[in-house]
């Protein structure tokens, strides 16, 4: 028994020795250098930079990894330098062994052996640790893991509390009704005809009140709060049926009399001067807001924000979209695969990723964060927009389904087409209501299907 008691302690002393990495692989003496592309910038730049850092004097000096990190100033100017690179373009500069990016940059790589395989580097114990959906949607159509969740974010509803107060006061307006989208359907027509009877001698000028970031994005969700799909069987868009139809028509009366704003933009923007008062967006987006609203003649007022779960459909289940970037590693060799995935394990441990989720408006990846860490975090917070849409999506963590839209190279031009065929029919009938044209939801749906 002494024999076995001894023999089981030095294999977890080994074990523990060996936590991030193969000692025969890697050698401190020789330490190997890892360069990494991300686009992070603004606050997000300068946690990052400190969590290298940080790692490189501890981790990485132990076990021999250097990070070295090149920061581009755009998701735009990475993804062309990445495109160039996976077509081989003349002047396509290296590959990086760390980069980031979204599961459709992955794709490109993958079909073209490119990338390393994570799950290689990861045990599914190691796996499991990790936010099941977060997980899934760097998971490609070979099984492999592709891309590690490490920026991720859901939708909330964002609230101008200073706009909605006074609109209550007079109205009884409740915030019982920001849980569905009939219930801000209803409140959009309200507000537009209280702001309208502002001034009785101007017809038409009422106030919009809710928009979405992506109108699409409500689309793919709503469909699945119903139990239904946007999408067919091969993963193409397709906004067919019954269900479609009433999330359609939901929206089309608010918009076309004016309530609800079809807006080429983000709806920050329109929120910072008051002329909506609320919308769903990504969590991530919170450090867009501001705290003040500015009025077309100058006037500055200070504004507080709250933040709500994602609205359900009546009837619906509880799901909202989960979606953000990652980690990818470059298909190298053993060594340099093996000290990025080194980097990854540590960067994503519960630790460093509530220090990295603290100041940049993203969530926490690992199940250990959501359930034990966020809750001590949240509360040990200064009071601001931060606080509250952690708040928010910390609610949703055993409320809501986190849905994955699916991984496809054709999905962000068919998603982009929608968005822009969506919002071009909703225009062209909100101009014939005001023209005094005749328009029906009937009519409008039928040219949407047809665009």
């Amino acid at each position: 028994m002494k024999k076995f008691l001894c023999s089981v302690i030095i294999i977890v002393l080994c074990l523990a020795g060996c936590a991030y990495s193969d000692k025969k692989v890697l050698d401190p003496e020789n330490p190997v250098v890892i360069n990494m592309w991300h686009n992070y910038g603004g606050e997000m730049q300068t946690t990052m930079d400190y969590l290298i850092d940080q790692f490189n004097g501890t981790v990485g000096k132990e076990e021999g990894i250097v990070i070295n990190v090149t920061a581009i100033s755009s998701s735009s100017e990475l993804n062309k330098s990445l495109d160039m690179i996976v077509n081989d373009d003349p002047g396509a500069p290296d590959m990086p062994d760390i980069f980031t990016g979204y599961p459709k940059v992955a794709i490109q790589f993958q079909r073209k052996g490119m990338l390393a395989d994570l799950k290689n580097y990861f045990t599914e114990e190691e796996l499991e640790v990790y936010v099941d959906a977060f997980v899934e949607e760097g998971i490609l159509d070979d099984g492999g893991l592709y891309v590690f969740p490490v920026a991720k974010s859901t939708e909330i509803l964002y609230i101008n509390r200073t706009l909605f107060d006074r609109f209550a006061k007079e109205t009884g307006a409740s915030y019982d009704d920001f849980s569905t989208f009939e219930g801000i359907a209803k409140l959009s027509k309200d507000y537009y005809l209280w702001t309208d009877a502002k001034t009785p001698g101007v017809a038409n000028d009422g106030k919009q009140f809710f928009t979405a970031d992506s109108w699409f994005n409500v689309a793919e969700v709503a469909m699945e709060q119903l139990g239904d799909s946007i999408f067919d069987e091969e993963g193409h868009v397709s906004p067919e049926g019954e269900n479609y139809r009433y999330i359609f028509e939901n929206f089309y009366w608010p918009a076309v009399e004016g309530g609800v704003a079809i807006h080429n933009g983000y709806s920050s923007d329109l929120s910072k001067t008051g002329d909506i008062v609320c919308s769903t967006g990504s969590s991530a987006g919170i450090l867009f807001y501001g705290d003040t609203i500015t009025y077309p003649d100058g006037t500055v007022e200070q504004a507080e924000y709250d933040m709500l779960p994602y609205p359900v459909f009546e009837g619906g289940r509880n799901i909202a979209l989960q979606r953000g970037g990652g980690l990818m590693v470059a298909k190298t060799d053993e060594k340099t695969e093996l000290a990025a995935s080194v980097f990854i394990k540590w960067f994503a441990d519960a630790e460093q990723n509530m220090k990295f989720i603290s100041r940049t408006g993203y969530l926490p990846v690992t199940k250990q964060a959501f359930e034990e860490d966020m809750a001590l975090h949240i509360e040990d917070m200064e009071e601001g927009s931060i606080k509250k849409m952690l708040t928010a999506v910390f609610s949703m963590y055993d409320g809501w389904e986190f849905f994955t839209a699916p991984n496809t190279v054709d999905f962000d031009d068919e998603s982009s087409a929608y968005e822009q065929q969506f919002k071009e029919v909703l225009n062209k009938e909100r101009a014939g209501f005001l023209n005094g044209e005749e328009i029906s939801p009937e009519t409008a749906f039928d040219k949407l299907k047809s665009m």
